[in-house]
């Protein structure tokens, strides 16, 4: 008798032990947590660029616009999930690899994602920054001076009908230049690499600013990281 309940403690053991597994197993052959784009915190606290860009706005900004153009990212890569080995990158610097029934999208999402982790980076909580070194003589060399070339900059994202984007490119014969996109549209399926770069879509600043564009880039000068665009100029 001994034996035998021993023998039902065993099964019983073993068939709990089974029943435990079962979602280990599930989850260890579900890989896509380990290739999903996931939304990246900001390198800094909400209300650290105020006054000149208020919490709220970095709040609805980065957790709502931002999440959103990372979760349709995932869902339209779901379909073809060989394309996250390309990477964000490899995506937007080869959009025609890009499956045909999912390329507007990937392109408009995948563009939201890079840009906007692209635009946190280079604003800082260390304000009235200026350019210096090697960045401040090609700034000087290809457009006069920076006044110059904050005027020429602040017409590109003036001039932005609609929503968009403006940004100083690096050409890949190492001048400077300035050009606006449209939507998420990224400079780098152009061939040209960013180093600054302003969202002027109005929710980047319509809570604070309402339709004064003008005032939101006047004012956003205070905040940029010119340490980082160095580094991206330099890199």
């Amino acid at each position: 008798m001994k034996k035998k309940y021993t023998i039902l403690l065993l099964a019983t053991l073993s068939i709990i032990s089974f029943i435990v597994l079962i979602p280990t197993i599930s989850v260890k052959s579900n890989n896509l947590g380990d290739t999903q784009f996931e939304l990246k915190p900001l390198p800094y606290a909400y209300d650290v660029l105020e006054p000149y860009i208020d919490k709220k706005t970095m709040m609805l900004h980065h957790d709502k616009h931002e999440k959103a153009y990372v979760d349709n990212l995932n869902k339209a890569i779901s379909k073809y999930p060989e394309l996250y080995k390309k990477g964000l990158e490899g995506i937007l610097k080869n959009l025609n690899s890009i499956p045909e029934d999912i390329r507007e999208t990937v392109k408009n999402n995948a563009g939201g994602v890079y840009n906007h982790d692209f635009f946190w980076s280079i604003m800082s909580p260390e304000k009235g920054q200026n350019p210096s070194g090697e960045l401040l003589k090609a700034i000087n060399k290809d457009f006069g001076s920076l006044d110059n070339l904050k005027t020429k900059f602040n017409e590109a994202a003036l001039g932005r009908f609609g929503s968009g984007w403006a940004w100083l490119v690096l050409n890949k014969d190492g001048s400077l230049s300035i050009i606006s996109t449209p939507n998420q549209d990224s400079p780098i399926s152009q061939g040209l690499k960013p180093i600054l770069g302003i969202d002027v879509w109005e929710h980047a600043y319509y809570l604070k600013y309402q339709n004064r564009r003008k005032d939101y880039i006047d004012n956003w000068w205070n905040v940029v990281n010119w340490k980082q665009v160095e580094n991206y100029f330099n890199s």
